[in-house]
This record gives structure tokens, sequence and C-alpha cells, in this order.
């Protein structure tokens, strides 16, 4: 089965950029959708974006237009590159690899990276 691991988060100022990795092993990324979700405490986990294996990209409302999710079948990773961060994207971000859009939520998980503002 296909193990992730999340990096890249860190601390960034309002109208900042950050680029999120998920890599995927133990399988190929590839046989999945994988999608990246985000949490607050106190909140239930919200989904952000995915990719299809085809490389159809949905994403939320929120983070239109400013995220953009991308995969590097090669390198077994998928990124998540968030450009213009507003204080409400603060959160710890997730990726799930799972084989719909509908169920990647019950798939597998990564451990998550945080995502914090410094303004």
């Amino acid at each position: 089965q296909v193990q992730l691991r999340e990096s890249g988060g860190g601390s960034v100022q309002a109208g900042g950029s950050l680029r999120l990795s998920c890599a995927a092993s133990g399988d190929s990324a590839s046989r999945y959708v994988i999608g990246w979700f985000r949490q607050v405490p106190g909140k239930e986990r919200e989904p952000v974006a995915c990719v299809e294996k085809d490389g159809t990209t949905h994403y939320s409302d929120s983070v239109k237009g400013r995220f953009t999710i991308s995969r590097d079948t090669e390198k077994m990773t998928v990124y998540l590159q968030m450009n213009n961060l507003k204080p409400e994207d603060t959160a710890m971000y997730y990726c799930a690899a799972g084989p719909t859009v509908a169920t990647v939520q019950l798939g597998h998980w990564g451990q998550g990276t945080r995502v914090t503002d410094s303004s």
C-alpha cells in the first residue's frame, strides 16, 4: 500500500507563498487520486484540492485561483503551490490517496505539515 509524507509547511506572512509536497512510497501515486485537506483545531477537516489519475484537478472555492495542485509522476510526488496566502489558510495540511475523488478521504493519509501565519 502507499505511504504518504507531507513536507514544506512553515510560517509565512499574508500574501506570501509556500509549496507543499506529498511524497508517495510503497506504491505508485499515479494509481490514486491524491487530495490535499486541511484542519484547524475545533473544526472538521476540509478538502482543499485534488488531482485525479488523469491529471484533472479540483479546488475548493476558498482556494481557487490561489492554489495549484500538480503531480510529478516520476518523482511520485504531488505538490500544492499556495500563493497569496491569507490568515485563514493557517491549518495543518494533510494529503490523502484514494481510488476516486469521492472516496479519497477513505484511503491512506500522511501525518500532515503545518502552515501558520506570521503576520
